[in-house]
């Protein structure tokens, strides 16, 4: 049947797209000058700030700084005539970047590519059932059509070859940490190319078999398209403690804001005109849905299962600049949901703030978090970046990192002390505000900031992980941009004259993996990175979840929920002069322990009825903690200013 090119919807409100040949023809105007800069830039970022560097090469058997220096050789001896194509250049540094598999470490193309995506209409996800892999169309642009084609149409082979060998090719040319980031990485980026970190396209149209949603036989030609994407919600070039706390693969980041506006425009219209991503007022997307004041960040619902009614908890993306206001908004969706359960899903979220992702962990768990600690690999500019930012209590502290880079010169130590990042005490602030079991939901495009959190989750125990992949994609490190890198070395003034970052041409930059991070608990000093979260439980998507809003999914929380003990602890108090009547009414618990402002004052053995204790010499203001235990565990946690 000869293949059919079929016209594209287009979201609404937005500019029209360029086909990709239209675009590549008049992209780019580097000079052979800017491009040695650029090459020069990266051998110094990749030799003298990433942390993984001796990581990658003894796990993945590469050596980016020596292929730096042969493309900065072979630039030697080209003139301005001789010089290839711009794209093909940003290709080889992309290749480049790409080879070390750590999603951190970029080259991100400079204008035009620059705030641009090429896209087919269209996505495409994998399920699995007893005969196979299969591989469906779940998304088309709004008044895209073809024959027999949307939702639920099979794609059996691209551009001829089969598509699970096509996605496995498309794989290994980006950076995936392990096996099942890899194909998850190569089936996202079939459809959905970012160019600040992607190269274009090779070929111009996709060739697409598939079976109709009748049955039959298909083909049909697509064009590659670029369109503009949808900004950025941080800065993170700038010198702020939100862009030195970053732990966002940019990959990921660029994709959920080009599917949100090639495919969710409702949510675009609902954030238009907002300046961060918090609304003034909450607002729902779904008819279903709980209202937020951050739809781009959060949708809760209530889910009803064959194994009861449980809350379920989306969260897209940890990218925001207010830790505080994402946690204090997670606990106020969480309270309105269903007390029975709770299903935490960060699938595709590729992290953010890390401050966000850890000051979570508090609210679902009695235990104490530990934030996750962070190391600097052992340099002299390093150590010069320390040093100027060791006394800098209202900007970037680098005083924890800077002792340890300092004596090892001396002892010749690889990395640096192992400090969090996270505020400890913001990390405990608030205690543990939801008390039923939690089943969290992982993929292996959770990354970053999202990859910290799922290790939180395990290492505190707080509750089960239900993998969609065998391993989250294991991306453990605090990210700087070469901007950011090059700021600090200039702040506080006066700036140092002899720094060796040069200004990036035609808005370039360069990413790195600046701090690794290391487990806690049981597995404590494990890098994430590579390594990543393994799920306690996989479910393999099916059919019905890919089409019908994660039936399948859902079911399989929903049981592991209802097999998860309940706990109940009520506490209740009254003050009458200086003395504070304190009611418990506990389920699951036989042993609460009270404290007044860290201080203990009661240990009661419970059975099933409320007990009430009097506490004499109360002020009040102070804050009256409430520690439950079963069987010599604690189980649950609640505090009260009394």
């Amino acid at each position: 049947m000869p293949a059919r090119e079929t016209g594209t919807g287009e979201p609404s409100r937005r500019r029209p797209p360029y086909r990709c040949r239209q675009f590549l023809a008049g992209a780019g105007t580097l000079t052979l000058t800017q491009r040695k800069i650029l090459v020069d830039q990266a051998l110094l970022l990749l030799g003298e700030n990433y942390v993984h560097l001796p990581l990658k090469a003894a796990m993945h058997a590469v050596n980016p700084l020596q292929r730096l220096r042969v493309l900065r050789a072979r630039m030697e001896r080209q003139t301005a005539a001789t010089m290839e194509a711009e794209w093909l250049f940003h290709r080889q540094m992309s290749s480049i970047f790409h080879s070390v598999r750590d999603l951190h470490t970029n080259y991100l193309l400079p204008a035009p590519f620059a705030g641009k995506v090429a896209y087919l209409p269209f996505l495409i996800e994998k399920c699995s059932d007893s005969a196979g892999d299969h591989y469906l169309i779940t998304r088309t642009v709004a008044g895209y059509t073809a024959p027999q084609f949307g939702p639920g149409a099979k794609v059996t082979h691209w551009n001829g070859t089969p598509i699970a060998r096509a996605v496995a090719l498309n794989g290994a040319a980006f950076a995936g940490s392990n096996e099942a980031a890899n194909l998850a990485r190569g089936l996202e980026s079939l459809t959905l190319r970012p160019l600040v970190i992607q190269a274009p396209p090779d070929e111009e149209w996709v060739t697409l078999t598939y079976l109709g949603l009748d049955g039959s036989a298909q083909e049909l030609r697509e064009q590659w398209k670029v369109t503009t994407n949808l900004p950025p919600m941080t800065d993170l070039d700038a010198i702020t403690e939100a862009s030195a706390s970053m732990g966002l693969d940019l990959d990921s980041d660029e994709k959920s804001r080009a599917k949100k506006a090639l495919y969710v425009r409702d949510v675009v219209e609902l954030e238009r005109g907002e300046s961060s991503a918090a609304l003034a007022a909450p607002v729902a997307v779904g008819a279903a849905d709980l209202p937020t004041t951050m739809p781009g960040v959060f949708r809760a619902r209530s889910v009803t299962t064959a194994h009861g009614t449980f809350g379920h908890l989306r969260i897209f993306t940890f990218s925001v600049t207010d830790p505080v206001g994402f946690r204090d908004e997670f606990v106020r969706l969480a309270a309105a949901l269903p007390q029975d359960g709770l299903i935490v899903d960060v699938r595709d979220n590729g992290g953010g703030h890390i401050y966000a992702s850890e000051f979570t962990l508090q609210t679902m768990t009695p235990r104490r978090i530990a934030p996750e600690p962070v190391q600097f690999i052992s340099t002299p500019l390093n150590l010069r970046i320390c040093r100027r930012h060791k006394d800098n209590p209202s900007g970037i502290d680098l005083g924890p990192w800077f002792d340890s880079l300092d004596l090892a010169t001396e002892t010749g130590a690889a990395f640096s002390a192992a400090k969090p990042i996270t505020p400890e005490d913001g990390a405990n602030e608030l205690g543990q505000t939801y008390y039923g079991p939690v089943v969290l939901i992982t993929d292996a495009r959770c990354y970053s900031a999202t990859d910290i959190f799922a290790a939180g989750f395990a290492d505190h125990e707080i509750g089960t992980i239900l993998g969609v992949d065998d391993n989250t994609g294991a991306g453990g490190a605090n990210v700087w941009t070469h901007g950011l890198l090059a700021t600090l070395l200039n702040e506080p003034p006066p700036a140092d004259p002899t720094s060796p970052y040069e200004a990036l041409p035609n808005g370039a930059n360069l990413r790195v993996s600046i701090r690794r991070t290391l487990r806690v608990g049981e597995l404590s000093g494990t890098p994430v990175e590579d390594v990543g979260v393994r799920p306690h439980v996989t479910h393999r998507m099916t059919r019905a979840d890919l089409l019908e809003g994660n039936a399948d999914l859902l079911e399989a929380a929903g049981a592991l929920l209802a097999a998860m003990p309940r706990r109940r602890l009520e506490v209740s108090s009254s003050m009458t002069g200086t003395t504070l009547r304190v009611g418990l009414e506990v389920e699951g618990i036989d042993r609460v322990d009270l404290y007044l402002d860290d201080r203990p004052i009661s240990s009661e053995d419970l059975g099933g009825e409320p007990i009430a204790i009097e506490i004499l010499e109360v002020t009040p203001g102070q804050l009256l903690r409430a520690d439950a235990y079963s069987a010599g565990q604690l189980v649950a946690s609640r505090r009260v200013h009394v």
